[in-house]
This record gives C-alpha cells, sequence and structure tokens, in this order.
C-alpha cells in the first residue's frame, strides 16, 4: 500500500472510531453511519440502515448490486438492517467463504483448520448462522464455481482472507456489483500475543489490498470507473498501556486504539493527497451517498468534503 497505492490515492491520517471497540460492532458502525451499540458477540442485525438499504431503496437497484464478503461468520448478519421501512429485503447479500468450505468439507475439517478459525479473540463463540448469507448449493450458480473447484483452490490459500479476496474476485467476474464491501480479519491473530503472526498478517494484508486493486483494474466493467476505500475499523491499544499489552488487545479506549487511518484511491480521486484533518468513521457511509447518489438518512456522519 505504501509503495503502490499510497501514491495513488487520498490518505487521511487521522480516522477516529468513537464507538464500541469490538470487530462486528463496529464494522456495522462503518456500514451504517452511526455508532452502534449492539452486543459485538450477537447474532443480531445493524438498529439502523446500512449503506446497502440506502443504495438499493433511493436507486431502485436489485439485489445482485450490493454484496459483502466477510471471513467470520459472526458477520452474517451485516448485511441488513431491522430497521422499519428499510430491513429485510433492501440490504446486501452476504457470502462467508469459511462458512461454505465449512459446509463443503462435510465435518471433514481437518484439512482446513488454518481456514475456519472463526474468531482470535474469544476461541469459544461460534455464532449462530441464517441471516441471508450465500448457501453451499447457491455457490455455484452465483459464483459460477463448482464445490470441487472451490475446496481445490482452499488448498492453496494459506489464510481466511486469501479465501474471501479469491471469492470477491469471482464475484466481482460473475455478478459486477456496484457495491462491494470486503471485510479482512488476518490482523485479529494479534489476540493470540504472537508478534509474528501478527506481523505475518499485517504483510498479507497489504499484499492482498495491492490485488485487490489489481484486480479491479483488469476488470472492463470496474476499470478507469471504480473508487476504493480501505480502511480498519479501528486501532489496537497503546505499547504503553499496561492494560492493553500493547498490539494484542484493543479494550483500553486509549488514542491508539480509536485513531486509524483511511485511503481512497480510484475514479474521482486526488491522487498523492494527504489530509491530515481529524474525522470520524461513522463518516463513510454519508461520503459513499454524496459519491454515489443517495441519501443515508439516519446517518450521523459528514460527507468529506476532500474527495467530493
Amino acid at each position: 500500500m505504501l509503495q503502490e497505492l499510497a501514491p495513488q490515492s487520498s490518505f487521511f491520517t487521522q480516522v477516529m472510531n468513537q464507538g464500541i471497540l469490538g470487530h462486528y460492532v463496529a464494522t456495522a458502525s462503518l456500514a451504517t453511519g452511526v455508532y452502534e451499540t449492539l452486543n459485538n458477540f450477537s447474532a443480531v442485525p445493524p438498529e439502523h440502515p446500512t449503506v446497502f438499504e440506502y443504495f438499493r431503496k433511493d436507486l431502485n437497484r436489485p439485489s445482485s448490486s450490493t454484496w459483502v464478503v466477510a471471513p467470520s461468520n459472526g458477520f452474517n448478519r451485516i448485511g441488513e438492517s431491522d430497521y422499519r421501512s428499510y430491513g429485510p429485503g433492501l440490504g446486501a447479500k452476504v457470502i462467508l467463504p469459511k462458512h461454505l468450505l465449512s459446509a463443503a468439507a462435510s465435518g471433514a475439517t481437518a484439512d482446513y483448520n488454518h481456514l475456519l478459525h472463526d474468531n482470535y479473540e474469544t476461541p469459544l463463540y461460534a455464532p449462530q448462522i441464517g441471516g441471508g448469507e450465500v448457501e453451499l448449493q447457491q455457490m455455484e450458480k452465483i459464483l459460477k464455481l463448482s464445490v470441487d473447484d472451490f475446496m481445490a483452490h482452499a488448498r492453496t490459500v494459506s489464510s481466511p482472507d486469501e479465501l474471501s479476496i479469491y471469492v470477491a474476485k469471482r464475484l466481482m467476474q460473475q455478478e459486477s456489483p456496484n457495491l462491494l464491501w470486503i471485510t479482512m480479519h488476518d490482523i485479529d491473530i494479534a489476540h493470540s500475543g504472537a508478534y509474528s503472526l501478527y506481523v505475518d498478517a499485517i504483510r498479507r494484508t497489504d499484499r492482498l489490498c495491492a490485488e485487490l486493486w489489481k484486480m479491479v483494474q483488469a476488470e472492463p466493467e470496474y476499470a478507469g470507473n471504480t473508487t476504493m476505500f480501505i480502511l480498519p475499523d479501528f486501532g489496537r491499544d497503546a505499547d504503553e498501556d499496561a492494560g492493553g499489552n500493547g498490539f494484542q488487545h484493543h479494550r483500553t479506549g486509549d488514542p491508539a486504539s480509536r485513531t486509524t487511518w483511511m485511503m481512497t484511491l480510484g475514479a474521482g480521486i486526488r491522487p498523492g493527497m494527504v489530509y491530515d484533518r481529524p474525522l470520524q468513521s461513522i463518516d463513510l457511509v454519508p461520503t459513499l451517498g454524496a459519491l454515489m447518489g443517495f441519501s443515508p438518512k439516519l446517518s450521523q456522519g459528514a460527507p468529506i468534503h476532500e474527495l467530493l
């Protein structure tokens, strides 16, 4: 990202998360433009309309236009809220590659244990599935990918995020969604306390972001007319805070855990720009609305004027 993508991007150095520092609830906040307060480890939808619902309702777009690819099964409800007048039927379809892999392996998961670990922070957490995610029998129809081919590719990758990027590429080729949301989760292996694994995950995520942008440029439906946003949901605890164990957790709520960044590149974006003014993570949805022509009425963030 630093060598290849940053020179092409507008980079924001202070993106603040003032909400709950859990991955599902923070990602839900990014998707709604409101700091959600739901239980981070509950199988519930966001309380406020998501960016996918705003986009589809305001622009009258079909369900095939918005997709989410998420590596953790706990994200199966991220695609749509239960907010009245939005909610079921207006959200994004969700693909959980690990859920598909588990179903395809039919219990013989020993060869894929490195891909199926669902949650690094609470290993015993087993989320309920059933929130509108794509099932195994739909994979061939949607992705034009047989179970055997999917399993064969899974054997070649070393992480869940690599599998997610593979699925995202198939999705771009087959469905050409207008709004594609991808979450990555490998970096959260920091909770294991092994710094070497954390660094490996950072390097892998860095590489995959660059690969994703190259995929965009290689697809005729996307090349030259696509904007990509890259941002973490929040940071990690500071090294000097004894209550957080440095890189391992994100529990103290200190400035290091709440301050992150955002990289934006592509159509209409001024390259080589660095902005130091503080933003909030919930500014993402209003900005997407301003760029794509929909109105996120219930969002509490503000459009980022440098991108408009």
